[in-house]
């Protein structure tokens, strides 16, 4: 293995050697940024080229590019999707500084020609996919609520999971299989409102990419994908804002200049007012007795400054939380009577991240750019209990009372700190080359339990099963993305990673290579192969993505999870650009999974166990399919057509007999439809719809001629005369979990779903508003979100037979209306 990757870091190493040695010809450098015209937004991803030489170059994170060229004449040429290309011609004599700013095209220019960007069978990368925010916001959501993650659920090879889920699961990952960045920074938990919205609210971000497969060697940590989401930088020209008000949420951002020119700021809030009516209609159907509320917020901030043309400092953070309270009291008579009896009960749960980044971009030459990163970020998960209660009793001749007071409390969660440099180096004009180092410092908390009892002369206070870890992650890489003759590009790297964690260290070696081939003038092949390995694991037995799903670290018992990953495919382009298309198809191997053993619970802290006496460790994964994208990002119709045709398998020693079973997520079709029109300037159109498989369950059995329920000892007579198993339920008979038809044997029915949405924008003197009317499940397709198995229990013989199978649906159509604005 260390000779292959040797060998393939050589390569391009040799061809950057004979290209400066074949060179008679002086060269000079131009370098510099391009930005949108209007906000001073540096542009991502952004083509700058020789029309004479056919050379070129794209944007970094930070908009910078550097492109050297020969000397003499130049066209340089600039150009980004949705924006007006600029040309300049230059007699290079010197290296050149020059910075580059773009106009939006209107909606009456939209009708662009997509000819001069990088087409996607110009670019080496595979298994790619991005999504233009402002294609995002034209599209139906779930109670009018726009949501990224949920857009890019929709692309071929990314599951959503459940029904109205914003879980991720790419090429037969799991949810903890996905890096989610957030400017730099890794976010481990995504989701609002039980999973059914993401943290990351759509006018706060600037640019989402998904890497599934040909991992760069700078990316690492995670098993199935990347998900890279950069937040807007704030007008540097003028003081914008925008907001909207729906059915369950409100948002307001507010950008602009601090110094003009030279900083600017943004920030992003977004509150829900569900306990606004869920409080009081409680209050009122209880009596007073019981008060339920439930709301959740995302709060975004970026601050940037140029110092001068060499240096600029960033700062962003995030901060949200979701914040779920219940209350019940109860009270007869009054203190000091006989029978007086009080009751209080107090819960809050509170889960949520906080995220900072602090940036410092340095140009060291026209050549050499870098990045140093300073990173925060925490998960935590917090459920308080308060109860009291008193009672009143006749002792003798008098009266007395009895007061019992408690707490309980369950925390886990996961910390970071980190630091991180990048460099970005351009030797040559066919060699871009990306190397750095670095480090973060975790903390798991994957359960603590805190109690507090005092009654008479008892008194209790204990923390129980306190299982706090720390680690450290370090990691150095290096990647060429190169170039030989006008055919051939490829991006070769190692990234290697050191993991320290209670004495033990591992050590991993990861090469990583993608090339392309073009064949002919708009067809490209390509091909992939990388090697990853993950240091954290998460804890779960449910799919919804629940916030007491537990985050733990590899550690001496529990091996980190690795996989390889091989995928091949074509692509091309139509149409001068506008329409690309892309097949590819993919293996991949995942090895050291982890689940929890059958029959253990969920929280930590209830027994003397420590987690790594509750999972099963070794387990292998397999998933491979193929994956078809039709896309267009251009033009008054934007939209994509994607098909995804799968398998995915999971295998542990001791589950299912030792059997290879179907992961949950097992989906053996998935497509979707997305189209989005402009009718006129002030009306547009969106549409989805999407098709798949039906997951994989497990459903409980209570066979083998016993008496088996829910919870143990007589038969659930809540239910006539069935007992109820629910899928994923733990029921045993002599210590042996009972299934029907295996694990996840049991396939739900296939889901459907259509959406549909117009917005009807308006310019006003102030700015622009707009309404947006959607309906999410038109035509009111009851898909199943889970299954409960019913067995009647016969009397005579005492065994359960007749069995029933219900489903459970949650969203049937619904319509919602949102207003925004923007001034």
């Amino acid at each position: 293995m260390n000779k292959l990757i040797r060998f393939l870091l050589l390569i391009p190493i040799l061809w950057s050697g004979y290209e400066l040695h074949a060179q008679d010809q002086k060269r000079y450098t131009i370098s510099g940024y391009l930005e949108d015209a209007s906000s001073g937004e540096k542009l991502i991803s952004a083509k700058v080229f020789d029309s004479k030489t056919r050379k070129g170059t794209l944007t970094n994170n930070f908009g910078f590019f550097s492109l050297t060229l020969p000397e003499g004449p130049v066209s340089l040429v600039a150009t980004y999707s949705g924006f007006q290309t600029i040309s300049k011609e230059l007699n290079l004599t010197m290296d050149l500084s020059m910075n580059f700013s773009l106009k939006e095209f209107q909606v009456d220019e939209v009708m662009i020609v997509a000819e001069n960007e990088e087409r996607i069978e110009e670019k080496t990368e595979m298994s790619v996919v991005d999504i233009p925010i402002q294609q995002i916001k034209l599209l139906p959501a779930l109670l009018g609520e726009v949501d990224v993650i949920k857009a890019v659920q929709l692309m071929p090879g990314v599951q959503s999971g459940n029904e109205g889920s914003t879980g991720l699961y790419v090429r037969g990952g799991g949810p903890d299989q996905n890096l989610i960045l957030l400017d730099d920074v890794p976010l481990y938990y995504v989701s609002h409102l039980g999973g059914f919205f993401s943290v990351f609210n759509a006018d706060a971000i600037k640019s989402v990419k998904l890497t599934k497969g040909g991992f760069p060697a700078r990316y690492g940590g995670r098993l199935s994908s990347v998900l890279d989401i950069r937040m807007k930088e704030g007008n540097m020209n003028e003081f914008h804002g925008e907001g909207s008000i729906g059915l369950i949420s409100s948002k307001l951002s507010l950008q602009g200049p601090i110094i003009k020119g030279k900083s600017s700021f943004i920030i992003s809030g977004r509150r829900t007012y569900l306990d606004l009516f869920s409080k009081p209609i409680s209050r009122i159907a209880t009596k007073g007795q019981t008060s339920f509320g439930y709301h959740f917020y995302d709060l975004n901030g970026k601050v940037n400054h140029t110092f001068s043309d060499k240096d600029r400092l960033y700062f962003s953070f995030y901060l949200g939380d979701d914040n779920l309270s219940i209350s019940n009291n109860e009270k007869e008579g009054n203190p000091g009577e006989e029978d007086f009896y009080e009751f209080r009960l107090k819960n809050k749960t509170l889960w949520g991240n906080k995220m900072a980044a602090l940036r410092w971009n340095h140009i060291w030459s026209p050549k050499l750019f870098s990045n140093l990163t300073a990173t925060y970020s925490k998960y935590r998960f917090n459920a308080d209990n308060d109860l009291y209660d008193a009672y009143s009793y006749r002792q003798n001749d008098s009266i007395k009372t009895n007061v019992s007071e408690g707490s309980l409390g369950y925390k886990s969660g996961i910390e970071d700190f980190g630091a991180k440099l990048d460099f970005d180096f351009y030797p040559a004009p066919s060699h871009a080359i990306k190397f750095g180092a670095a480090s973060t410092y975790h903390t798991f908390t994957p359960g603590l339990l805190g109690l507090k009892f005092k009654t008479g002369e008892t008194n209790l206070d204990t923390t129980l099963n306190n299982q706090k870890a720390n680690s450290l992650e370090s990691y150095v890489y290096i990647e060429d993305e190169f170039k030989i003759g006008e055919k051939f590009s490829a991006n070769v790297g190692v990234h290697g990673v050191h993991y320290l964690v209670n004495k033990k260290s591992y050590y991993s070696l990861q090469p990583r290579a993608s090339a392309r081939l073009l064949v002919g003038e708009k067809v490209a092949l390509k091909a992939s192969y990388v090697q990853m390995t993950q240091f954290i694991h998460l804890l779960s037995n449910s799919g919804a993505g629940l916030p007491i799903d537990l985050w733990v670290p590899a550690t001496e018992k529990v091996a980190p999870q690795t996989s390889w990953q091989a995928a091949a495919g074509i692509a091309t382009s139509f149409l001068d650009g506008q329409l690309s298309l892309s097949i590819e198809g993919y293996y991949k191997e995942m090895n050291n999974m982890i689940e929890y053993k059958e029959g253990t619970d969920f929280f930590l802290g209830v027994d003397d166990k420590s987690w790594e006496e509750r999972v099963e460790t070794g387990g292998k994964g397999t998933a491979y399919g193929a994956e078809i994208l039709l896309q267009k990002k251009t033009g008054k119709t934007t939209g994509w057509v994607g098909y995804t045709l799968s398998w995915n398998n999971r295998q542990f020693a001791n589950i299912n007999g030792g059997n290879v079973y179907p992961y949950k997520y097992d989906r053996r079709h998935d497509f979707s439809a997305v189209v989005s029109h402009q009718l006129t300037e002030k009306i547009s159109v969106a549409g989805t719809w999407v098709y798949g498989t039906g997951n994989a369950i497990t459903l409980a059995s209570g066979g083998y001629g016993s008496i088996i329920t829910p919870f143990g000892g007589l038969p659930n007579q809540n239910y006539g005369s069935y007992a109820e198993f629910f899928n994923g339920g733990e029921f045993f008979e002599g210590g042996v979990k009972l299934y029907e038809n295996g694990r996840n044997g049991f396939r739900m029915q296939a889901y459907h779903r259509l959406d549909l949405g117009i917005n009807f924008t308006k310019k006003k003197k102030w700015g622009e508003r707009t309404w947006s009317i959607s309906v999410y499940n038109a035509y009111n397709r009851l898909n199943p979100y889970t299954y409960i198995l019913r067995r009647k229990f016969n009397q005579q013989t005492g065994t359960f037979d007749q069995k029933k199978l219900t489903k459970i649906a949650l969203f049937p159509v619904i319509p919602s209306i949102s207003y925004a604005f923007k001034f």
